[in-house]
């Protein structure tokens, strides 16, 4: 039997919301196992000078659960 899990994380760059949704994957598989999908759920910015400064994502990541380490 196939398990999943969802949650939801809340990542940022100063680069793009591209690299926002990279680098939060990244660190979130620094101490999560078998991530499987992820949905963009919000992507908002702060905006200096007229300009954007830092990117902001709300992703919810899934995975499975492993039922070997139970």
């Amino acid at each position: 039997m196939t398990v999943e899990k969802h949650i939801r994380v809340k990542g940022s760059s100063n680069i793009s919301w591209k690299d926002a949704i990279v680098q939060t994957i990244a660190e979130a598989s620094k101490t999560i196992n078998y991530l499987s999908e992820v949905k963009v759920i919000d992507q908002t910015a702060t905006i200096e000078d007229g300009k954007i400064s830092e990117y902001f994502v709300d992703i919810e990541l899934t995975f499975y659960i492993d039922h070997s380490s139970i």
